[in-house]
Parts: structure tokens; C-alpha cells; sequence
């Protein structure tokens, strides 16, 4: 029986893969630039409850702008979704020759000093668009197990294992708990970005962005199982123009504390840090604020 990814209903998106391939061969700038037009073009077609989606969450999390600024930071974050697209296409099929230049990074000396130890680590991140640039450009400094989330679609999941695979040295499904738990205590560095809602039927609210928000507890857990050091690790795009700082964090001390309140508003207030810094960047298309506490209304109504 033939793979399901192979069934040809799937041969527009395999089209699609082929032209994204064809485009990771070219120039990482003419990428850059095609990726900005792109996210124009996305703007003049995006359906009206996703753009009230990415309005919503903007202007829950920047109150202090303006409509206008606000308008203006959704339209930033569309061309930055739209290089994030073409940045797929080069960190799953560029070569190492053309990205490696591209990466500037500081801080890789928390990161060894945490993997002294023994422990294994937990390398904590966030959605943002360059994450998949961030993953394949991790590669060039550490090994790496990388945390994902499968697909229902077979054809999008054979894509994101077979290239999640490809460029690290193995594609954890966030469900498989104990698989994380296996690679921290065989000393492996574990990527893993836990800041999207995840539906729960006893969620955790913490301050995210000024909003008490759902929040995913799982590496207090984690943390506690295996002992693994959290070394927060972050990807930004660099404003010359001149490809990617890569940013490694020292471990955060007392982590976990006991608290799981304490440790979710710690993580939380990371993400806003680096939020704050670059925030056209951050993936503002998800629902983030989907839950909510008892008694409040659904804010993207």
C-alpha cells in the first residue's frame, strides 16, 4: 500500500514543496525580500476572522499603541510570517555553506555549561516566525532532540518528520512525555517551545502580556523529573539584514521551585522579554488567549 503522503490529491502541495525547494537554492536576501511580498500578498487575501484573530491579539497584548500602530505592527507581522514561510523552505533544504555565515551567536557558553552537567537539558523557546531557522541553526552548535507537534494532514506530517529528523538527532511528538523524559536522562539536549494554548480541562492561568492566560506547565514537570538545567534559547532576525542572532540564556536558577504558578509566570515573562524586543516577529495567528478563568468571555468574539 502506498504511503498516504504519496496519495495524488496531494500533488498541488507537492508543488507547492517543489517550488519552496526550488526557492531555498536562491540567495538567502532574494528569499528574504520574495518573503516580505509574499506576506503583502497573504495580507490582501487573509480570510477576515484570521485577521481578527492576529487584530485581537495585538491589541489585547499593546494596549499603549494606537489603532494606527497597531495596524501597522499587524502589517510587520504579516511580511515576517511570510519570510518565516521561505525560511522553512531554507532551513529544511538550504546548504550549510549558504545559512552557516548567517548565524551570530552569544551566549553558547551557558548552554555547554549546563550540558556538563550531565543531566541532560531542556533548551526553552517560543513560537516565533524564524523558530524553524532557529532549529536547523541550532544544529550547527549543539546536538539536539526537538519537541513537535504532529499533523493530521499526512502529507504536511511526512514533511515536518522526515525534515525535523533530518537536522536533528530525533522529532519528539509533544504527547510522548516519556520519550522527553528518556532523552533528558540519556543527556540529550531537548528543544522545546511549551507558550501555545494547549486545551486542558484544569488549565493553569498565568500573566502573559498583562492577560492571565492558560499556560502550559510541562516543563516545570520535565524539570522536575530529570533534573535537566532550562537554559532559555532565542532566535531573532537581525536588522541589518544580515541574517540571525542566536541568543542562549544562562539556566534559570531554582527552577522548578514547587510552585507551578511561580515557575509559568517566570517562563511567561521570558517570552514577553523577548516579545517586547522584536514583537512583529511572534506568532500572533494562534489563539493564545482561547481559555479563559471561569466567568470570562471568549475575547475573540
Amino acid at each position: 500500500m502506498a504511503s498516504p503522503h504519496l496519495h495524488p490529491k496531494y500533488l498541488p502541495l507537492w508543488l507547492v514543496a517543489g517550488l519552496l525547494w526550488l526557492m531555498a537554492q536562491l540567495p538567502w536576501k532574494f528569499c528574504m525580500g520574495a518573503g516580505r511580498a509574499l506576506g503583502s500578498l497573504i495580507w490582501l487575501v487573509l480570510r477576515p476572522n484570521r485577521k481578527r484573530v492576529l487584530m485581537t491579539n495585538i491589541r489585547l497584548c499593546f494596549p499603549e499603541l494606537s489603532e494606527e500602530e497597531q495596524e501597522k505592527l499587524a502589517r510587520q507581522h504579516i511580511h515576517a510570517a511570510g519570510q518565516g514561510i521561505l525560511e522553512v523552505a531554507l532551513a529544511w533544504w538550504a546548504r550549510d555553506s549558504k545559512l552557516r555565515p548567517l548565524a551570530h551567536v552569544s551566549g553558547l557558553e551557558h548552554l555547554e555549561r549546563a550540558r556538563a552537567e550531565g543531566k541532560g537539558v531542556i533548551l526553552l523557546s517560543a513560537h516565533f516566525t524564524s523558530l524553524e531557522m532557529g532549529g536547523r541553526m541550532l544544529g550547527f552548535y549543539s546536538p539536539f532532540h526537538v519537541v513537535y507537534r504532529s499533523n493530521e494532514n499526512p502529507f504536511t506530517e511526512y514533511l515536518l518528520k522526515r525534515n525535523r529528523d533530518k537536522h536533528s538527532d530525533m522529532a519528539i511528538d509533544k504527547r510522548n512525555i516519556k520519550q522527553m523524559v528518556r532523552s533528558l536522562r540519556s543527556d540529550n539536549v531537548v528543544w522545546y517551545a511549551p507558550d501555545q494554548d494547549m486545551i486542558s480541562k484544569d488549565p493553569l492561568f498565568a500573566p502573559f502580556m498583562g492577560i492571565m492566560t492558560a499556560t502550559n506547565t510541562a516543563t516545570s514537570r520535565l524539570a522536575k523529573i530529570s533534573r535537566a538545567p532550562v537554559v532559555p534559547y532565542a532566535i531573532f532576525r537581525r536588522k541589518d539584514g544580515k541574517g540571525y542572532d542566536l541568543e542562549f540564556q544562562p539556566a534559570m536558577e531554582g527552577f522548578p521551585s514547587g510552585d507551578d504558578l511561580e515557575d509559568a509566570t517566570r517562563i511567561n515573562r521570558i517570552f514577553e522579554e523577548w516579545i517586547r524586543r522584536q514583537p512583529e516577529d511572534y506568532f500572533w495567528f494562534h489563539r493564545r488567549f482561547k481559555q479563559r478563568p471561569p466567568g470570562e468571555p471568549d475575547l475573540y468574539r
